[in-house]
Parts: C-alpha cells; structure tokens; sequence
C-alpha cells in the first residue's frame, strides 16, 4: 500500500480536501494576475504561492502599495493603468515558462527590490 493509499483509508476525505487546497491557491495566484497552464503540480503551485508572498512581502517592506503597484486594465477599454512603481509589479510568467524558473526570475525581482 502507498503512503498515499494509506493516508486515504485514513482520511475518506482527503482527496476533497487536497482539491480545495489546490482550488484556494489557484484562486489567489490568478487573482494576483498569474498565468497558470493547469499542468502545474500540487507542490509546485505551493512553492509559487509562496514566491509571489515573499515577493509582495517585499515590496509592502520597501514602501510599495499592492494595490497601486499592479497593473490593472479596465473593463470598458483595451488600456492599461501605469503602476505607480514598475519594480513593484510581479514580474509575469512566459507562456512556455516552467514553474522552477519563474519562481527564480520572482526571487530575482525580490531580491533587486533589496
């Protein structure tokens, strides 16, 4: 038997439980504007979540406002609003980017923040 197999027969709602983990952190790194394929893994999208925190976490320590720091398009045009400071927008995922080297390009815009 599988550790998972096992972690099952002792936990009958343990695959509910692991979906809405995964649905919460899908949730909060599309509200956040990031590109998700849908091919990611349970782990990966926990390391990404927790590379997007550390890098608002960041940007909040170097005076930067989330909420005028990201750039948002308005619904009634193709227009796009300027973020008050262009170094505290997360930076967005390529489309062929794997998740490994947009958490480190994340990292990297973190620590330039520094």
């Amino acid at each position: 038997m599988s550790f998972e197999d096992s972690q099952r027969a002792l936990d009958p709602h343990r695959d509910a439980e692991l979906h809405s983990v995964e649905a919460e952190a899908t949730d909060r790194l599309r509200r956040r504007g990031v590109h998700l394929t849908g091919r990611e893994s349970p782990d990966e999208m926990a390391d990404l979540l927790d590379a997007v925190e550390r890098f608002e976490a960041a940007v909040e320590a170097h005076g930067g406002d989330l909420f005028v720091d990201t750039p948002t398009r308005p619904r009634d045009t193709t227009a796009v609003e300027r973020p008050d400071n262009p170094a505290f927008v997360l930076p967005a995922r390529r489309a062929d980017e794997r998740v490994s080297d947009y958490i480190a390009r994340i990292e990297a815009a973190a620590d330039h923040l520094g």
